[in-house]
């Protein structure tokens, strides 16, 4: 079973941090993560999904650094 947020962790991240107008620290990405929608999905239903979005998600248990790599 995986993890799935809907929508995307990484779309969530990306409107909070354009509505805040500046990078989100590192608490406020976990907070987002902690308090965003998400369920559990059979490990190849997140694969189908993936390829629906067109891309993977960030991994909620390397949130921060994931969303730093994202982020470029």
């Amino acid at each position: 079973m995986a993890i799935v947020f809907m929508p995307a962790l990484v779309v969530i991240l990306t409107k909070k941090e354009r509505d805040a107008g500046r990078a989100l620290t590192q608490q406020e990405v976990e907070q987002i993560r902690d308090n965003a929608v998400a369920i559990n999905l059979p490990d190849e239903m997140t694969s189908i999904l993936d390829d629906s979005r067109g891309y993977s998600d960030i991994d909620p248990e390397n949130v921060w650094e994931e969303w730093q790599a994202y982020r470029g």
